[in-house]
């Protein structure tokens, strides 16, 4: 024999009110950059472009190093450039990412914060 179902539990905070800013509702990109009351975060919209655009510099220079090791006419310059420039391109791409990624959970953790106000 099946039990009934029990009724939905009631929401952890309460639902924001109109005059409220809304902390988590989506706004067009120039709409959150232009908002000087600060209650919208852009954060989230920029960290995939400004991830996108620090691995194709990180590419872009690793490739100018490794043009301008093999044009020194020092070999062992060009080799240690092949051997040590990925490694270090890659512990600068996971410092990007860790950071980038705190500044999102900031955002977050405002977020949440501001909806779980009173009020908010």
């Amino acid at each position: 024999m099946a039990l009934p179902p029990s009724p939905p539990p009631p929401p952890p905070y309460p639902a924001s009110g109109p005059g409220q800013p809304s902390y988590g509702d989506a706004k067009g990109f120039f709409g959150a950059l232009f908002d000087f009351s600060f209650s919208h975060f852009i954060t989230p919209k920029i960290v995939k472009v400004a991830y996108v655009i620090s691995t194709v510099l990180l590419g872009l220079a690793f490739l100018a190093y490794l043009l301008l090791a093999l044009a020194s006419e020092e070999p062992a310059l060009a080799v240690l450039v092949i051997i040590f420039g990925p490694i270090i391109v890659l512990l600068y791409l996971i410092f990007i990412r860790m950071t980038l990624e705190f500044f999102v959970a900031i955002v977050r953790m405002s977020e949440d914060v501001h909806r779980r106000l009173p009020g908010g």
